[in-house]
Parts: structure tokens; sequence; C-alpha cells
């Protein structure tokens, strides 16, 4: 839950001019006075990102008609735009950094990402004073998509600007940023699930709505403190800048307008797709796109044009007989099978005359597929385990139920208390040499959620709606997640900066973005199985498909580590 792709971006990113003057005058616990200004603006995003997200699901499935109604979606549909909002949350991070890097500066991308996020979470609560339901609920979806988007990387990135001499006092910086994160995701599913589940849904997002104004109301009062961090390009004319802002208007709006067609053609029934279909459609073109990206990098453009045209010409035999999904997922697997066996037979051809940087690249991609796995598997704290402890938990407390929401704070809750442990480990190992390489920790981050989700199935498997299990099930399950968690996404963040060539840093940062984009979409997609399979079938299958993604990481670390050369 708690992860955050932006901090060593960030921490590559900063602007040692605009750092300089940041970083002087009042303190804060011995940082930059402005660290508090972003510590609560984060908290406070967090606190509306995951009090609304504990919420999305369970107000998508709830009946439609009640005294507290939902939308009446069935788990597949429910799951597809669950997945589809998640996903494109990460996805647009990137544009927002490239807006305030390009156009506006990340001061200014914050606090009009803040004030879309907040308009976001109002559209959702319209409904309670009679506005139409379906219309404004996905309104506020796409405006906190968007919002997200600019404030998300932004706000990380002027964290880094704060600490112009870098080293450990800025580690300790966004350790302490880090708790921010932390602090908003326990606050906001606790209180928005509160209200949400037991009053009325728009109330849960209304009050998400107000958290992220009062994050914008102390972000105006102490930006003061911020000096120069996330000020606007001043290294372009202002002809450039209203050049690229023109573009940037005219590319916003013809996508926009490619949207509403798909939306108008698909409602008119002229394409028959589905959000199942949509969302699946989307998964696998993000597959595609980041392996013609990577056989760029690594080869050059004709080899990128060679695995489209191979994606293409699979996908067009299966079409005909096996229809959209099926031929999708064959062209995509076939085609990602064939470009890791070019890549081993590249490599193993070559040897020593592949360049580091290309080996390098192949390392990343690597992890950037084993991060995928992970986070498809992880995300789905949000969509089945949620509606796991909504349906088959007993959460009666001293004769109280609680809200089934107030389950997702146990991963913070374990952040918070284990990730100075895992610090621990990984020093006190280094000191032996024995600390795990990079591609080791993802195999051990793997395990770790394989085994959460072999515990929940073994817990899942005799759970009615008569009979219901304990709590501790998911507690025993988040506490492997977290652990698993641990071992993976902070070595990721920091394996990406290490890896990536020093003129693509933004861009491997990007990458880790796409993973996690990647899936929470599938994450989606794969709670939607409930319609079909038991809780305890969907759970055992997640645990097998992620635990054999772990035994081959475990099989190929040897091999990717000699890849990596010397970066550990």
């Amino acid at each position: 839950m708690t992860k955050d792709p932006t901090s060593e971006l960030a921490a590559e990113a900063a602007r040692p001019a605009a750092a300089a003057a940041a970083g002087g005058g009042e303190r804060w616990f011995g940082h930059p006075r402005g660290l508090s200004t972003l510590f609560f603006t984060e908290m406070w995003e967090r606190f509306s990102y995951y009090g609304m997200r504990a919420l999305l699901i369970l107000y998508m499935t709830a009946e439609a008609f009640g005294e507290n109604a939902g939308l009446g979606y069935g788990e597949a549909r429910a799951g597809a735009v669950y997945g589809l909002y998640t996903g494109m949350v990460y996805l647009l991070a990137l544009l927002g950094g490239w807006i305030a890097d390009n156009l506006w500066g990340q001061r200014r991308a914050v606090f009009v990402g803040g004030c879309i996020i907040a308009a976001g979470h109002f559209s959702m609560a319209a409904p309670v004073f009679g506005l139409p339901e379906q219309a404004f609920f996905f309104l506020g979806l796409i405006l906190i998509v968007i919002g997200t988007g600019l404030l998300k990387p932004n706000v990380s990135t002027m964290v880094g600007e704060l600490y112009p001499e870098g080293g450990a006092r800025r580690d300790a910086g966004f350790s302490i940023f880090y708790m921010g994160i932390n602090v908003g995701a326990i606050l906001g599913p606790t209180i928005c699930s509160l209200l949400g589940e037991n009053y009325n849904f728009h109330w849960g997002f209304s009050a998400a709505g107000f958290g992220m104004v009062l994050g914008l109301i102390q972000y105006k009062l102490g930006d003061r403190h911020l000096g120069e961090a996330g000020v606007p390009p001043r290294d372009v004319g202002s002809s450039v800048l209203a050049q690229r802002n023109r573009n940037l208007y005219l590319s916003l709006a013809a996508v926009g307008g490619l949207i509403v067609l798909a939306v108008f053609l698909v409602t008119s029934g002229v394409l028959a797709v589905t959000l199942q279909d949509a969302a699946t459609g989307f998964g696998h073109m993000i597959i595609v796109l980041t392996i013609l990206f990577f056989a760029y990098l690594i080869f050059d453009w004709r080899w990128a044009a060679g695995f489209l045209a191979l994606w293409a010409v699979a996908f067009a035999l299966f079409f005909g007989a096996r229809g959209f999904d099926v031929a999708a997922q064959w062209a995509s697997g076939a085609t990602l099978a064939v470009f890791l066996v070019v890549l081993i037979g590249y490599v193993a051809a070559r040897r020593e005359a592949v360049g580091l940087e290309k080996r390098r690249l192949m390392v990343i991609f690597w992890l950037f597929l084993l991060a995928a796995c992970f986070w498809s598997g992880f995300e789905q704290a949000g969509s089945s385990m949620n509606l796991f402890a909504r349906d088959l938990t007993d959460r009666v407390v001293f004769g109280w139920e609680m809200p089934a929401g107030w389950l997702q704070n146990i991963n913070p809750i374990f952040i918070v208390l284990l990730a100075p442990v895992f610090g621990s480990l990984w020093v006190s190992l280094a000191r032996r040499h024995a600390n795990p390489s990079i591609p080791l920790k993802f195999s051990l981050g793997l395990f770790g959620l394989a085994a959460g989700f072999f515990v929940l199935a073994w817990g899942s498997a005799n759970a009615t709606e008569a009979s219901k299990v304990a709590m501790t099930w998911l507690i025993v399950t988040y506490f492997l997640h977290t652990c698993g968690e641990l071992c993976l996404s902070p070595v990721g963040l920091s394996s990406m900066t290490k890896l990536a060539p020093r003129n693509r840093v933004g861009q491997m940062m990007g990458v880790w973005f796409i993973a996690a984009a990647l899936g929470n979409l599938f994450a989606g997609l794969v709670a939607g199985e409930l319609e079909d399979l038991a809780h305890s079938v969907l759970f055992w299958n997640v645990a097998l498909f992620v635990g054999g993604a772990g035994v081959i990481a475990l099989l190929a670390s040897p091999f990717v580590r000699r890849l990596m050369g010397d970066v550990e």
C-alpha cells in the first residue's frame, strides 16, 4: 500500500541551485522547514487516496437499492473499473512529472493537482444531493487520476530539492516524508470507512475531499518555507514555454476527443466492448509498448518493428477462432517469450562484447516483469481482499462490527514497525558480506507475497457468510505481504537509479511507474474473477502464480547478478 516510486527519482532530479535556497532558514526537527509543508501535503493526499480506495470496490459492488446503496456492479465489472483507475493513477504520474519539469514547475503542479483531486472526491460525493450517480462517479475518478498524476511525483521531487548536499541527511528527510505517507494511509481508511460503510458511502468520499482541502490550505500557508524548490524552469524563454503549453493542450484535446468518441461508439452499440475488454486490452498494450521500448534501447528501431510485427501476426492468427481476449493473451505472451529468448541468446552469443549499459537495461526489464507480478498480487488488498474482509471475515469486536476498510490499516502499521528492522537487517548483512543481491531480494519479496496468499487460501477454504473466519487470517497475510513489500519495493526504487544509464534515470523510473500501473490494472481484473470463483480458489491461483514467479526469479538471480556488473 505504501510504495512511493518517486522518492529516488526526486533524489536524482533535484536542482542544486533551487535546493540551496530551499534548504536554509528555519528548521523542523533538524531538517529544512519546508519538509513539514511537504510532509503534511503528502499525508493528506494519501489520506484522501487510500480513504477513497478503501471504499471503492465496496461501493461499486453494494446493492443499488437500500439504506446505503452502491452501484450494484458485479465483481468482474467492478474489478475492471478498479484496475483501470489504479493503473491510470500511476501512468498519469509520468505526464505530471513532464508538465512540472517543462512547463509549470513542481510547486504549481502540486497545488493544481490537489485542487483537481478535491474536486474529484466531491464529485463522487455529489449524488448525496440528488445528482446523477454514475455520471458523477466516473467524473470523480477521472479528476482524481488527473490530479494525482500532477501531485504525486512532484511533491516528492521537491523534497529532494530541499537537500542540495544529498547523502544521509537527505535519506533521513525522505524517511520522515515516508512516515507521512503511512500516517495518511492509516487515517484515510479509518475515517472514510467508518463514515462510508456505517452511514453513507458519499460521506466517506466527501471526507476524502475535505482531507485534501486541509492539505491544500496548509500547503499554501507553508509554501514560503520552500524557498526556490519547485519553481518553474528558468532555462527556457517565454516563447518556448508558450509553444510547449500549446502543444500540451492540443495533445490533451486530441486524446480527450478520442476518448469521447470511443465512449460514444460503445454506448451507441457500434463497438461491442465491455469494461473488462477495455481493461484487458489496455494491459496488453502496456506490455507490448514496454517490450518495444526496451527492444529499441538494447538493439534498434528495426528490432522494435520486428517485435511489433510478431505481435500483430500472432494476434491475427488467434483472433478469428478465439476472440479478442485469448488472442491478445497469446500474442503478448508469445512476443514476451521470444524477446526473453532473444536477450538470452544475444548475451550467450556475444558474451563480453555486450556493453555494460545494455546488460543493465536487460536487468531493468527483468525487474520490471517481476515488479508487475508482485503488484498484481499485492494490490489485491483494495479489491479481492477487501471483499473477503467484508463478506467472509468476522469483524465483530466487543459486540461492534468494525468497517471492512479498517483492515487495510494493517499494512501501513506493519510498514512503520518493520521498515527499521529490515533497514538494519540489510546493513547488518552487508557488514558480514552476506547481503542478498537485488534479484535475490526480488525473489524473496515474491515468496513473501505468495506465502501470504497461501495462508489466505487456507483460511478462506471453509469460510461462508454464515460461518465467517477470524481477522487473524488477514493479519497474518498482511504481515507476510509487508515483509515481501519491504524486500522488493525499496530495493526496486534504489535499483532503478543504480542500473539506469546516466541520461535515462527519469525514463527508467518511469518504467517502475509502468510496472506499478500494470500490476494495479491486473489486480483489478484478477479480483473480477470472484464473480465465477470462490475466494479460496482465487487466492490459491494467485499464490501459485506469484510463487512460480518467485521460483523463476530465484533460479535466474545468479545470471541476472552477473549482468549487473559491480553496481552493488
